[in-house]
């Protein structure tokens, strides 16, 4: 900061700006709720399909989070300014009160141009008379004294003004289009996150082998501190460096690195470690800086690299992937980085043709993941993890073609035309990853297999399809499903249809794969109404919906079944959708029209009894499946899908999360569903009361508590769906007593439809005795 600069400063085009941007923020603020409560919500109700659909609806949700992340850039810059123009102006007066100080002294500061300054004593005027020959009017300590003081201030300032300037820009570069989500009440928490970033950099980028406990320490904590930053994480990982990051976190975790200080002492905050950098890093890559830009390019460079290079160690990827466990990476990053390391997958098993001996675990391995079991050797494992946090990201790459079916190494053939003639076939990545990938195997301390990454899988696939992270349930502000959802859903389906050991083979993947089913509950009920296009009306759906059949519903819900908690998810989902159904039509008698000859009533009292049978249906295809459980395993089965029905308790206040999928006014909720103001009401009872074993029916035994007997199911359901339509009436204020006499009945043919269906679709194989013995 110069002397003169600051000693003659005029602040008025700072508080200018400072008051054009605070004037900015309230403007900007004004902006952002009009956004939201207009825009967004207005595009969330509206009845697109097509193309408006999959973009239009897309394009505003980003347009209005756009007005959200303006006000808050907008905000940090203005409490940079503010911060900076009042740190400023105090040094400003600083400066004038130690100058106004000297002269009292007899002391004069001059400026002596380009910013510098000197500090004179002035010549006493009876200098001649003085028998000593002294001619100052003060002494040297004086003089000494006022240039510390006078530069200490100067320092201060330029500290202030050079931060200021490069928390700015870096708050500005965070967004190259847009802008950047970054916070910050003032000036020095900006600043010190970036100085933070520079010191931690330092530190990681020495050689692992060489890193105190006091540096791990420093460095975890810091992480830890600082991992949701924008500016330090974006800092932190342009300081270190793609290479330098591998090279740290693989010589940290790898017990060959030979630092066993580190081993010995801290081994049990390794996790930690990897938590708080794979966090630092995903919010790194929400950056466009030109820095990061470039980071993001590099690291997919170097993944099919060996680490060390000529010196071997694990490849790019490999070491990568283990630290995308944890946050939310940038989508195109993901989708970019997905790419490439399916190309290496492809590269090192001929394309699919046999298993990947690189990415194996070996006594000579590398150790690269410290959270779970695994090793972390094979990347996709980690990759997909990562997945399962980034939904757009995740939808995108399980619908990227794996190989094309032209291809003249493809090693694929199927069974095309049905004539038993097989034929090359393209796959996707999803149908690559879930159908025929040869999966390395590991082992955990007790001998038993590790399924790590096909249950990673499993959550990417749930992220993929629903469009919120895996193991969360949807909030009013998740969209409707799109397209590229819509298609992986009819995909899985069709799969495990196809060959449904595929599922029940691995039915640790039932979890994530009732939770997809219960969310897909209109489209499930859509193509079981034979309804024609009066479906539409009665099983509304926003978005796109997933184009099912018959055939593969069945078989898909009958091996969800079989698993207690995929059991669980499919059963409260499909009670929370049909009590929200009920309710919805309860208060608009008018909107579905099954014969236009019959009455309003009419087709109100049709249409509900339609939507009983349906959950009777539904019930009755997972509990036919859970009977065969039952066969199998007998009680000790039956008592973990109580378990995990109890275990579900939070579906009892998020029950409005699996919507309706309503495309009409008057509200938008959950996943694109337009509920009536009082929905999810009478859900939230019904779920709370299956959760927590108070729901008896007329024998006194707890509802869904006995699976074992098909039956007993059976009357479970349809007093279930009875009361569904008692409660939905009361919270509707629109009681039908015809109506709710009759849903049990229709529940009831519902449950008897499932019996045939089971029958007629799974080829006799895996059928209760109970049901064989019935029908």
């Amino acid at each position: 900061m110069d002397f003169n600069a600051l000693y003659h400063a005029n602040f008025k085009l700072l508080d200018d700006a400072v008051a054009d941007w605070s004037t900015l923020v309230k403007h900007l603020e004004d902006l952002k709720k009009d956004a939201e409560d207009g825009l967004h919500k207005a595009a969330l109700k509206a009845d697109w399909a097509g193309v408006n659909a999959q973009v239009s609806r897309e394009f505003i949700g980003k347009t209005a989070g756009e007005f959200g992340d303006a006000h808050t850039q907008a905000t940090s810059i203005r409490n940079i300014l503010r911060d900076t123009r009042n740190e400023l102006k105090t040094y400003h007066q600083q400066l004038t009160d130690a100058v106004s100080r000297g002269q009292k002294k007899h002391l004069t500061v001059t400026d002596t141009g380009k910013g510098g300054f000197t500090v004179m004593g002035n010549t006493r005027p009876d200098w001649g008379s003085d028998p000593s020959g002294k001619t100052s009017a003060t002494n040297q300590k004086d003089v000494d004294d006022l240039r510390d003081e006078i530069q200490g201030i100067l320092s201060k300032a330029t500290e202030s003004d050079n931060t200021a300037k490069t928390v700015l820009m870096a708050l500005v570069d965070q967004a190259k289009m847009g802008f950047s989500d970054a916070s910050y009440k003032d000036r020095d928490a900006a600043a010190e996150a970036v100085k933070k970033a520079d010191e931690l950099a330092k530190l990681a980028k020495k050689d692992p082998s060489k890193l105190s406990v006091a540096d791990f320490d420093t460095i975890n904590d810091g992480l830890k501190k600082y991992a949701n930053d924008p500016l330090f994480a974006e800092r932190f990982a342009t300081d270190l460096g793609p290479q330098k990051t591998l090279e740290f976190w693989a010589g940290i975790s790898d017990p060959h690195s030979g630092n066993y200080e580190l081993g010995q002492k801290r081994l049990d905050q390794f996790d930690d470690l990897q938590r708080n950098l794979g966090l630092t890093l995903a919010h790194a890559t929400q950056s466009d800086s030109t820095a990061m830009t470039e980071w993001k390019r590099k690291m997919i460079d170097i993944g099919d690299q060996p680490i060390h290079g000529d010196r071997g160690g694990p490849m790019g990827f490999q070491v990568m992937s283990n630290l995308m466990r944890t946050g939310d990476y940038d989508d195109q990053f993901l989708k970019d980085y997905g790419t490439q390391l399916m190309a290496t997958e492809r590269k090192l098993t001929g394309n699919g043709d046999h298993d990947n001996t690189m990415w194996r675990f070996t006594a000579a391995s590398s150790w690269l993941n410290r959270i779970g079991d695994d090793s972390g050797n094979d990347p996709l494992t980690g990759y997909l993890k990562g997945l399962s946090n980034s939904p757009d990201a995740a939808t995108d790459f399980l619908n990227e073609q794996y190989i094309s079916k032209d291809d003249p190494d493809n090693p694929f053939e199927r069974d095309t035309d049905g004539n038993g003639k097989k034929g090359k076939v393209s796959l996707s990545n999803f149908q690559y990853l879930f159908e025929e990938r040869d999966w390395p195997q590991e082992t955990d301390a007790h001998g038993d297999d590790l399924v790590t990454g096909q249950n990673n899988l499993a959550l990417a696939l749930e992220a993929a399809t629903t469009g919120h992270p895996a193991g969360e349930m949807p909030t009013a502000d998740t969209p409707p499903h799109n397209a590229g959802q819509a298609k992986l859903v009819e995909s899985l389906f069709r799969s495990v249809s196809e060959s449904p050991d595929r599922l029940t083979g691995h039915s640790y993947m039932s979890d994530s794969m009732g939770q997809i089913a219960a969310e897909y509950m209109p489209d499930i009920h859509r193509e079981l109404h034979a309804g024609g296009a009066s479906e539409k009306t009665l099983f509304p759906v926003a978005g796109t919906a997933a184009k099912l059949n018959e055939r593969d519903i069945t078989r898909f819900l009958y091996a969800v079944g079989q698993n207690p908690e995929g059991y669980a998810a499919v059963s409260l989902g499909q009670h929370s959708y049909t009590t929200q159904l009920m309710q919805y039509h309860f208060e608009h008698p008018s909107a579905y029209v099954g014969d236009p000859a019959f009455s309003e009533a009419e087709n109100l009292k049709q249409g509900t009894e339609q939507i009983a049978r349906k959950a009777g249906e539904i019930e009755g295809i997972i509990g036919a499946g859970r009977a065969y459980q039952g066969e199998l395993e007998g009680g000790a089965k039956d008592a973990e899908y109580n378990a995990a029905i109890e275990s579900a308790g939070s579906w009892g206040g998020t029950a409005i999360g699996i919507g309706i999928g309503m495309a009409t006014e008057p509200m938008t909720g959950p996943g694109g569903a337009i509920i009536g103001d009082a929905a999810g009401t009478a859900a939230d009872e019904i779920i709370g009361k299956i959760t927590e074993g108070a729901m008896r029916d007329s024998s006194g035994e707890i509802i869904y508590r006995n699976g074992e007997k098909f039956e007993d199911t059976s009357d479970s359901t349809y007093k279930l769906v009875e009361l569904a339509a008692r409660k939905a009436g009361e919270n509707s204020g629109h009681r039908y007593p015809l109506i709710e006499a009759s849903v049990a009945t229709a529940a009831e043919d519902g449950f008897d439809t499932a019996g045939t269906k089971v029958h007629k679709y799974l080829d006799g194989e895996g059928i209760p005795r109970q049901l064989d013995t019935e029908d």
